[in-house]
């Protein structure tokens, strides 16, 4: 098996502008993020929001002389630890993640050779030459909001962390002192996506935080991000997605170097003697790096017989495992995960196998396309919002109009999910790929029959008690992490069968294990507390 990099966390910030491949979307996305307007930047899992926030913050670092602009890549992957009894928890925890951030990367770049007065706002206590390389107050306040969900409901001592103004006016002071335009927040994982009340206490910080001196820039998931009553996209930010759409003349071209930057030779010699295959698994990735360097590492002959067995099995059974996890990880939304899966797998693939099977013997184009009336009932929307999140369907268009000039959400299904049920997705799956136009769709209207069963026990949408969440996904096997077999064997050699167990090991308890120095334990923790913190998030 090929042995490719998958998440961004795992490149060094060196290695992050090797790894880039100039698309023209990608380097617009990136230019925007570099640029003073607040972004928020919309795409679904793996698809590559990390990638190019990490992009962004190396450019503004190499241009640092010239522009002034000093980019803090953050991320709020841990947010689901924080279990306090502080009603704003939330908001206290990012901001002291935010002062830490800024003071920890001001550090690393040298500029904290003179000690600037204003530092010590954000330190949360004193700052000088003598204490910089100490912890500070401010990283001791992050890190016992981090480390609470050890002591659920136990307080945290949050004096010294400033309010929002004299965080704002902090900055203005730095700039002055350091000779710097504005600082960008370069912010991953904005909040947990399954705590509607995290993200609204993020945008209003958001929001907040702006001034001449701060840009905000945050990735967030689609379908799934709830923004509050006080934010509001069209006026506190631009939004942009992050598609690589499969129908753009430069697909197959872009998504190829992708996986150059990575593979070895063999790989790209068996690429280009099956370079139809690889554009079948290219299409079935439907635009996403992640799944593409996945599935081209599970058939890296490039074969027919490699391919046509690992779109059925990947397509049909792995990447809604995925999905279905959700509703084992949070109990409050399985009804609306289970049906959207239903009516996915049962209704709209079967549809639109059975339209282009005679698209394409009468030589018209084909369709991967679906369309949702506007007054489809609103636990319909949620449902389809989920499936958005893991990347079984995308949002294409709103304001369609249909059949009988009705008005509706024009959706697109995963292309590995429609190979999938080709019987030879070799023979067939290309042609589907090469002949896609929007224009065709299935379409269900307002009161279509599927409805009734999510109705039945979903009459309306609430927003799920959370509470008690974090205890139970603690408590689940290690099984659950996209981590290696190898790795997992050695966690449980030394007994740590559970998340909770993986995120209170040190290095230390890993060089336990058999044939694991310090190096080794020190990528193996950071793999699986990344893994950890990726099931924890969503």
């Amino acid at each position: 098996m090929a042995d490719f990099i998958y998440r961004t966390e795992d490149f060094t910030r060196e290695e992050i502008l090797n790894f880039f491949v100039e698309i023209k979307q990608d380097r617009e996305i990136i230019d925007a993020l570099k640029a003073r307007n607040p972004i928020i930047l919309i795409g679904s899992r793996g698809v590559g929001k990390s990638f190019l926030l990490r992009v962004a913050q190396g450019e503004l670092i190499s241009a640092i002389n010239k522009e002034g602009v000093f980019p803090i890549y953050v991320t709020f992957s841990r947010s689901s630890l924080i279990h306090t009894k502080d009603p704003n928890q939330f908001h206290h925890w990012m901001l002291a993640r935010l002062c830490s951030h800024v003071i920890r990367a001001l550090r690393k770049a040298g500029f904290l050779s003179a000690m600037p007065t204003s530092l010590s706002i954000l330190a949360g206590s004193p700052m000088t030459a003598v204490t910089q390389a100490q912890k500070t107050k401010i990283e001791q306040i992050a890190e016992s909001f981090e480390e609470s969900w050890k002591s659920p409901g136990v307080d945290v001592d949050i004096d010294g962390l400033p309010s929002i103004d004299d965080f704002r006016e902090a900055i203005e002071n730095l700039c002055s002192e350091l000779r710097l335009r504005r600082f960008a927040f370069l912010i991953d994982e904005a909040a947990h996506i399954f705590y509607p009340d995290q993200q609204r206490q993020f945008f209003t910080l958001f929001r907040d935080l702006r001034s001449p001196y701060i840009t905000c820039n945050a990735a967030v998931y689609p379908g799934v991000t709830y923004f509050g009553e006080t934010f509001q996209p069209a006026h506190d930010a631009t939004m942009l997605s992050l598609d690589r759409y499969v129908l753009s003349e430069d697909y197959l071209k872009n998504m190829s170097e992708i996986v150059a930057k990575q593979a070895d030779s063999t790989l790209m010699r068996n690429i280009a003697r099956n370079r139809q295959n690889f554009a079948l698994l290219a299409y079935a990735a439907s635009g996403n790096p992640r799944i593409l360097l996945k599935t081209i590492a599970r058939a890296s002959k490039v074969n027919s017989q490699q391919v046509n067995e690992l779109i059925r099995e990947y397509y049909r059974t792995d990447i809604w495992s995925e999905h279905s996890t959700l509703a084992d990880k949070y109990l409050g939304h399985r009804s609306l995960i289970d049906w959207g899966r239903r009516f996915i797998e049962n209704e709209v693939l079967p549809e639109l196998q059975k339209k282009n099977a005679e698209y394409i013997s009468t030589d018209r184009k084909s369709t991967c396309f679906f369309w949702i009336h506007r007054d489809a009932p609103q636990p319909v929307k949620e449902s389809l919002r989920l499936l958005a999140y893991t990347g079984i369907v995308t949002e294409h268009s709103t304001g369609i109009k249909a059949t009988r000039s009705e008005i509706g959400t024009r959706y697109s299904v995963n292309l590995g999910s429609l190979f999938s049920l080709e019987p030879t997705p070799t023979s067939s799956a290309l042609q589907i790929a090469k002949n896609l136009t929007p224009k065709r769709m299935s379409e269900y209207g307002a009161n279509y029959s599927s409805y009734r069963e999510l109705m039945a026990k979903v009459p309306k949408f609430v927003e799920p008690d959370m509470s008690d969440v974090l205890e139970r996904q603690l408590a689940k096997p290690i099984e659950v992490l996209d981590i290696t077999n190898w790795q997992k064997d050695r966690l449980y050699s030394m007994d740590l069968n559970t998340i909770g167990d993986v995120l209170q090991a040190t290095e230390t308890k890993l060089q336990q294990a058999y044939y694991v120095g310090e190096k080794r334990a020190r990528r193996m923790r950071n793999a699986a507390i990344a893994a950890v913190y990726e099931y924890l998030s969503g």
